[in-house]
């Protein structure tokens, strides 16, 4: 088995009085993609949002050989965890290339910082072609190439998506998840992704779990979720 990159044990999780996640275990190992699939009010969005310390959690969440519960969210990203919120969450009165920066502040090092910019623009070209645009006159599709690429920015050791395929045309959709697979093989990016799109996720997944009112009833791998009769039926329209 490969080393654990982050691993969650007896995860809780709660807004206000209202738990949300109760007790639940994950890992996302060095160089995977991990889905977790879940229906609406799951705890999908939840589970990322006690990784990033954006709700109240109890429990472990280690990155590494570092607990992340109990951190600030500013603190877990310079520990190399990058968030793509649902909904995109750009700067919309910002150009393109200021949110790319934005997504840099942690950075120090201007040339490299340069480099990877000239690298997604060269991966988006459409953003390359509207750099100077403000973020907030690009379509559904670009925003999320954007908030994507801002969060490559940080040179994150593991990417969070929340709901990636969120309002998004089919055609845009599968470009999104064929160039999240690419960056996976090119750069070993460890990814977690969330998301209702059961089909797209997995086939690009290496293993997932199933989500229902906070907690997990199913895990393994890719291939495994996607022949199991009962995930077909319901995440898979088969």
């Amino acid at each position: 088995m490969a080393d654990a990159l982050l691993e969650a044990t007896g995860v809780h999780a709660h807004y206000g009085q209202v738990p949300v996640l109760h007790g639940i275990d994950f890992r996302i190992d060095e160089g995977e993609i991990v889905v977790i699939l879940g229906a609406n009010g799951a705890g999908k969005t939840t589970t990322i949002r006690a990784i990033c310390g954006m709700v109240n959690t109890h429990g472990s969440i280690r990155l590494r050989s570092t607990e992340l519960v109990g951190k600030r969210p500013e603190q877990v990203a310079r520990l190399g965890v990058a968030h793509v919120p649902q909904g995109r969450g750009t700067f919309p009165e910002l150009s393109v290339t200021d949110n790319l920066a934005a997504g840099a502040y942690l950075r120090r090092d201007r040339a490299g910082v340069t480099s990877d910019m000239a690298r997604w623009f060269e991966t988006f070209p459409v953003l390359g072609r509207r750099r100077d645009q403000l973020a907030g006159q690009l379509s559904g599709g670009e925003q999320q190439m954007l908030a994507i690429s801002r969060a490559l920015m940080s040179r994150p050791r593991l990417l969070l998506l929340d709901e990636p395929s969120l309002g998004l045309a089919p055609l845009v959709i599968r470009s999104l998840f064929e160039r999240l697979a690419v960056l996976n093989r090119t750069d070993e990016l460890t990814q977690l992704i969330v998301e209702q799109n059961a089909n797209l996720a997995l086939a690009i997944g290496h293993r997932g779990y199933v989500l229902e009112t906070g907690e997990i009833m199913r895990s393994g791998t890719a291939v495994e979720l996607r022949g199991d009769d009962a995930i077909r039926r319901a995440y898979l329209g088969m």
